[in-house]
């Protein structure tokens, strides 16, 4: 297998930046497709138009710089001073800096996994039952136990969070009490907290002292040891497996269905005098290894993958159509010199009609346009453009030629150019100010000026590099649009590769939301990592 040294720092070539073997990006995303029941047919590139269900069904889902999924809230229809143009369906080249003109505004945010628990609830528990600590993390029976309702029960202050492979939390035992009838296991937001967990429904609790599950009214069932003084217990939920599971100081104990619809509660119960336990939720290492597990979900799951079998010159042909599509020249000749003596010559026409010299299309211009963008040379990238594609910046209501106005004003701001920056923007921003669909990004870029730290600020985004690699792919695009054979000018916006990833990430989406929207999300680096880890135990 062949291995490509990078040439160029292409921040969208993910193959050389994870040190991928070159295949292996294409071919996983492939696999996915397969795994789940989507691939129709496999013929190159166009069997990206014979998959089920087909990208436009779905919302707008982009990747963003580390390959995680986000929605792009964008309207379908932008209104400008002549007519309305429709994003989606228009063919006019002003539509492709449209289009990056909403990433740029949204800036390609990361979206937060949802919150952990990280104490537990002292508003919703039976407090007369128990003391809480201080510190919200441990627990204490102070009463006398007089009957089976007289449970000090808890619960953490968060559900257990959904959007993960695996969620894992503990107790330390350190005092069984009296009778050692300690419970450990999860509940719903409903759940009567002057009971033990499992003794309603749509509740799942682990107990002490005569280590039964128990699973709602009347479903008890031999689990595992008891445990007592100085045992550390613990219980979680794999959503990968759809089970819940418990263990004891660090071995797993056992598995059963995740039968409990709805958000979980963490939950732990006491009910003899004297029982006391600690909780840990993460703010401390765990006993037992949750990272293990989760090594060994994703080895079964990519397994699953790598039993689809996939000829090695479509995943080659793909990742070649990326580095044309983006005018990485210097990586494409090298690609091309590493293959000539491992993979036959492939040629594949394209389902829009253009064929490999189309997509070579005025490729040496185009890296050099981004190789200047990206280093900050924004004078030296409209230049070239004036020189070569003169409408694409002359054109003062095209949503390209404000990227790059913007970036212009947003370079002068990083390196301390403020009065040029004053000056730069009244005699040239202001005039795409006016412009319906232009003011939010000129608005976030000109308030770089109220900040001392403009870095740190909420608009801070706009000096990350990645605005210039947007205004780099637009760019890229409205050069690709100028070509006369182009028939489908939205195929400029992404690549072969792209148009797979996208559809990769909204079947993950469905197939995730089948499961009431609650397992590990779609993260495109984490297939990266996970096909390089079976490669190399391979």
């Amino acid at each position: 297998m062949l291995h490509l040294r990078r040439v160029e720092c292409a921040p969208r070539a993910w193959f050389a930046r994870f040190g991928l073997r070159l295949p292996v990006m294409a071919r996983s995303a492939v696999r996915f497709f397969g795994r789940l029941g989507c691939v129709q047919r496999l013929a190159g590139p166009r069997f990206l138009y014979s998959t089920s269900p087909p990208i436009n069904r779905f919302p707008k889902w982009l990747l963003n710089s580390r390959g995680k999924e986000f929605s792009l809230k964008m309207n379908d229809r932008i209104n400008s001073s002549n007519n309305v143009i429709n994003t989606t369906n228009s063919t006019t080249p002003q539509d492709l800096g449209l289009h990056f003109l909403e990433m740029a505004r949204f800036g390609l945010c990361d979206t937060d996994d949802d919150e952990s628990p990280t104490e537990l609830n002292t508003i919703n528990s039976s407090g007369g039952f128990l003391f809480v600590a201080t510190d919200k993390l441990s627990i204490k029976y102070t009463n006398v136990n007089l009957h089976g309702h007289d449970v000090g029960v808890i619960q953490a202050n968060k559900p257990a969070p959904v959007k993960r492979l695996v969620y894992y939390f503990e107790i330390h035992v350190k005092d069984a009490g009296a009778k050692g009838q300690i419970a450990i296991g999860f509940t719903t937001d409903r759940f009567k907290v002057r009971r033990q967990p499992g003794w309603e429904p749509n509740s799942c609790g682990y107990h002490g002292d005569d280590g039964l599950l128990y699973r709602g009214v009347s479903k008890k069932e031999p689990f595992g040891p008891t445990y007592t003084s100085g045992d550390t217990v613990g219980a979680g939920i794999n959503y990968a497996s759809g089970e819940l599971f418990f263990t004891k100081n660090g071995v797993v104990v056992g598995a059963v269905e995740k039968d409990i619809k709805g958000p979980l509660f963490p939950t732990i119960a006491v009910h003899s005098q004297n029982e006391e336990v600690q909780v840990n939720f993460g703010q401390k290492p765990f006993a037992f290894d949750i990272k293990v597990l989760e090594a060994q979900e994703r080895m079964k799951q990519q397994a699953t993958i790598e039993k689809f079998s996939l000829p090695s010159n479509v995943s080659y042909r793909i990742v070649r159509s990326y580095l044309e599509h983006y005018g990485y020249e210097d990586t494409l000749r090298a690609f091309d010199m590493a293959c000539e003596s491992t993979i036959p010559p492939i040629y594949i026409t394209q389902e829009s009609g253009s064929d490999d010299q189309d997509n070579m299309y005025a490729l040496n211009q185009r890296k050099t346009l981004r190789q200047l963008i990206r280093k900050g040379e924004i004078d030296a990238a409209l230049g070239k453009l004036n020189e070569w594609y003169p409408h694409i910046v002359q054109d003062e209501k095209s949503a390209t030629s404000l990227l790059l106005h913007c970036q212009k004003f947003i370079q002068l701001v990083r390196v301390g150019a403020l009065k040029e920056a004053v000056k730069f923007g009244r005699n040239h921003l202001a005039k795409f100010y006016g412009l319906p669909g232009f003011q939010d990004l000129i608005q976030d870029t000109v308030a770089l000026l109220a900040y001392e730290r403009p870095q740190e600020s909420p608009v801070g985004y706009l000096l990350e590099d990645k605005q210039r690699e947007i205004l780099a792919d637009a760019v890229n695009a409205m050069v690709l649009a100028t070509n006369p054979n182009v028939k489908d000018l939205q195929g400029c916006l992404h690549s072969y590769l792209e148009r797979l990833l996208r559809q990769l990430t909204a079947c993950c989406l469905v197939r995730r939301s089948l499961n009431g929207d609650q397992g590990e999300a779609f993260q495109l680096q984490r297939v990266f990592d996970s096909s390089k880890n079976v490669s190399a135990n391979a």
